[in-house]
């Protein structure tokens, strides 16, 4: 949602999203999402709400409501907010029209979610971020791949797809190849060079699957200085994998980029930094924090221990409750499909009898 000029008057425009895994796809949906309006508020549900019309979710509520909230684009966020969108919510937190990716979002029984909204003309629609997916996510996870690393052969990746995605019929259940290019990365970043007064300070890991942990110490980096300038530097793919082994980093260095750019505590990120934060390092961005250099060095204490590990464990725990919640999501939505093209097919028919 947001607040708009129209007629003199600032006026909300909500977005509400379903964020049972937080990564920068949702991000990439609320920037556009922002750019309709001036105040974006964003509706998150309950943890029993996406079991209920979805499956298990990645992220607790909690967990997902301090995401979202730390997403640069987002002025407010609604907690539990109701799974179907109705004219009432919307005029509730005083919006004027709703705002969701260009995928369809289907209640328990099939039913489209936006159908009220729709009908009334406050509903509008962004471009869903190709090459990710909560799907594709578990999937890298789940099959311990390393297709999606930024070095690996477009072939490899063909692997991955037909492996987890062979049976996928639906376009907004698949999984495809995400491509960075310039013009995203611009659109994520600040664009903000550090100001007189301000406090430079370096941090930099692989930031992989981009998550609550991370959100915490980087607010309370954020917290050390009165104008903090934080950049992020991240490690290659190759560099994460000799660390961490298995097949990770699940995220590759191009999608942990945006990840890291949308949070609103990180002013900049320096793509593929050395594992080593040299002297040469911090003397070329001026850093007078860094969380290595005699005296700067400092130890920040997150108060979360939320990592990456854990959250494969968790989808490692429940990968057949995962597994049939794709199914079971895919299955309604090619039922959609089907109705939409035997609808199209029934005016076609009827435009040509029209002619005759």
């Amino acid at each position: 949602g947001y607040w708009a000029q129209s007629r003199g008057e600032r006026r909300k425009k909500k977005k509400r999203l379903i964020y049972d895994m937080v990564h920068y796809g949702h991000s990439n949906q609320l920037r556009q999402a922002k750019a309709m309006g001036d105040y974006l508020i964003v509706g998150v549900h309950t943890d029993s709400e996406i079991a209920k019309h979805k499956g298990p979710p990645v992220f607790t509520q909690e967990e997902r409501y301090k995401m979202v909230r730390a997403i640069k684009w987002v002025d407010e966020v609604v907690e539990g907010a109701p799974y179907v969108t109705t004219l009432q919510t919307l005029d509730k937190y005083n919006c004027d029209f709703c705002v969701h990716g260009d995928d369809i979002t289907l209640t328990v029984d099939g039913k489209d979610t936006y159908e009220e909204v729709k009908k009334s003309g406050r509903y509008r629609e962004c471009k869903r971020t190709q090459g990710v997916s909560t799907t594709d996510l578990v999937g890298r996870m789940l099959l311990m791949t390393k297709a999606h690393h930024s070095n690996i052969d477009s072939s490899d990746y063909q692997q991955h797809t037909d492996n987890f995605g062979k049976k996928g019929h639906s376009p907004w259940t698949g999984v495809s190849q995400f491509l960075q290019t310039s013009q995203k990365i611009i659109q994520f970043a600040s664009g903000r060079e550090p100001q007189p007064g301000d406090t430079i300070i370096y941090v930099a890991g692989a930031f992989d699957l981009f998550h609550i942990g991370h959100v915490d110490f980087l607010e309370a980096v954020h917290k050390l200085a009165e104008k903090p300038y934080i950049i992020v530097g991240l490690h290659f793919d190759q560099e994460v994998n000799r660390y961490k082994g298995k097949n990770y980093p699940i995220m590759n260095v191009h999608e942990r980029t945006l990840s890291v750019l949308a949070c609103r505590y990180v002013s900049e990120v320096v793509i593929g930094a050395p594992f080593a934060v040299t002297k040469d390092l911090l003397d070329h961005f001026k850093v007078s924090g860094s969380c290595l250099r005699k005296g700067i060095l400092r130890t920040v204490d997150s108060g979360n221990s939320l990592t990456t590990d854990a959250i494969v464990q968790r989808i490692i725990k429940n990968r057949l409750l995962f597994e049939a919640r794709n199914q079971k999501k895919e299955a309604k939505e090619i039922a959609v499909i089907q109705a939409m093209k035997r609808q199209e097919e029934e005016k076609t028919k009827e435009r040509a009898q029209a002619v005759l």
